[in-house]
């Protein structure tokens, strides 16, 4: 069999293959006694008809378009095996089938032409020699301030509120109804505006705006009417915007009574792992340094990655593609769900389409990072060890030990970001790094962006002289 390769666009290769007479023939008598057991002709025991009868019966133009699948599928498959390609999916046949039928005669030589879809190989620029800018998170000790005052609140006694008027950061017990204001609706009951024992706690933001300034100040068994305005963002579009009254009845009062800040507090907020608070601090501050270090590690990582995928070419084969929309697809709708939506409300055969179609960017991107990503760690020989491996798969499968897990799978998701994590680590030892304060790179961009857009007003002022005076 002689086979012809041709690159193709989006990582594919082109095959032109040439069938000897004898296969072509062979293939077309191996057919016709297949057809000739299995096919039911009556007034013929099955496996018994005359050769002449089957021809007339099923027409000499069908069992030939039979006969060609079967050299398609056979002589691909073995030239895939004879040129050592690695195909993604099925093949494209590139000839056109009912041309290939006519021309097809037992006994003579056949050609066709078919596409398959390789693995990609990258074209990389100079990725020893990068330079990046990334922000560095630094730890500011007003983050451990703020988290033991999180854990104070955690722990805290509610207790009631007596002789006094409700403060912010006090729990309120209320009954309240809304109506509209304004428009034709003025006077009408807000659907969903209506409360009895609704419990709150007076910090900004909880209600809608103007709510809980209203309730701070009164006093148990205080009706108070309260004026808000719904914010324009509102949920409910036809409420967003619009005036409202709301009457508001303060029927219990209650406050948090905070813990000491002192070593039996620490001793509780750390489950008995550290016994003074001075302790605890300590090690309150070792895991938010090195948080910090972790952003900023992920912040070069990024930049990284960003300069590496601007100077990379990379053609993307679409079953590869698609593969990724589904597993992009998969983990939006599992987000979902866990927000608490019904997907199967979302889901369905006018919707998928253009999920899958918005979907399509983040998929190219995803493929680019790590087809880009592995030809470094092949270039570099940059793969984990055997023994890296197996400890992490040990360390994962006794997270997930009530669990069933595949083993082989496993493996290949430990080896791949075992491999990411090297080749990162590699990359950014030998990158030129230049570590900014927090948010500059936004400010900078900003900047950057009004710039330019000055810069585009400039010159459309000079093309059009009349609508610059």
């Amino acid at each position: 069999m002689k086979v012809t390769q041709e690159k193709l666009p989006d990582s594919q290769i082109g095959l032109e293959i040439e069938i000897s007479g004898d296969t072509s023939r062979n293939t077309y008598e191996k057919v016709i006694s297949q057809l000739a057991r299995s096919s039911n002709i009556p007034g013929f025991r099955k496996g018994k008809v005359p050769r002449p009868v089957l021809l007339q019966r099923m027409g000499t133009q069908r069992i030939k378009a039979a006969a060609l699948e079967e050299i398609i599928q056979t002589s691909l498959a073995d030239a895939l095996k004879q040129e050592d390609i690695n195909a993604l999916g099925n093949y494209t046949l590139r000839s056109s089938f009912d041309e290939l039928v006519q021309q097809y005669e037992p006994g003579e030589t056949l050609v066709f032409s078919a596409a398959v879809d390789v693995v990609p190989s990258p074209e990389l620029g100079d990725y020893q020699n990068l330079s990046v800018k990334a922000e560095e998170s630094q730890y500011e000790s007003q983050e451990l301030s703020d988290y033991l005052e999180q854990l104070r609140n955690q722990q805290a006694d509610v207790v009631p509120v007596e002789n006094r008027a409700a403060e912010s950061g006090d729990i309120a017990i209320v009954d309240f109804a809304g109506k509209l204001t304004e428009g034709e609706a003025a006077g009408t009951e807000i659907e969903g505006g209506t409360a009895t024992d609704f419990q709150v706690e007076l910090v900004e933001g909880k209600l809608i705006p103007g709510m809980i300034e209203g309730i701070i100040g009164m006093k148990p068994e205080e009706t108070k009417e309260v004026a808000v305005t719904f914010p324009e963002d509102y949920p409910k579009e036809e409420l967003a915007g619009q005036p409202a009254d709301f009457s508001i009845t303060l029927k219990e009062l209650k406050t948090k009574e905070l813990p000491e800040l002192d070593d039996d507090f620490a001793e509780e907020a750390s489950n008995g792992e550290h016994e003074t608070l001075a302790a605890f601090k300590e090690s309150l501050e070792k895991q938010f340094q090195e948080k910090a270090d972790n952003e900023t590690k992920n912040n070069i990582n990024n930049a990284l990655i960003e300069v590496l995928l601007e100077q990379s070419q990379v053609e993307i084969p679409e079953t590869m593609l698609q593969e990724e929309v589904t597993q992009v697809l998969t983990q939006t709708l599992m987000q979902m769900q866990q927000m608490g939506l019904d997907v199967k409300q979302i889901v369905n055969s006018d919707t998928v389409p253009r999920m899958r179609e918005n979907a399509r960017p983040e998929a190219i991107t995803n493929l680019k990072k790590s087809l880009v990503l592995a030809e470094i760690a092949a270039q570099e020989n940059l793969k984990p060890d055997e023994s890296a491996i197996k400890d992490k798969m040990a360390e994962i499968s006794q997270e997930l030990v009530d669990r069933e897990i595949d083993q082989e799978k496993l493996r290949t998701m430990v080896e791949e970001d075992l491999t990411t994590e090297n080749t990162l680590d590699w990359l950014r030892e030998k990158a030129q790094v230049e570590l900014l304060p927090p948010g500059s790179l936004a400010e900078a961009e900003e900047a950057e962006s009004e710039e330019t857009e000055t810069e585009s007003e400039g010159a459309e002022a000079e093309s059009n002289p009349e609508t610059s005076v």
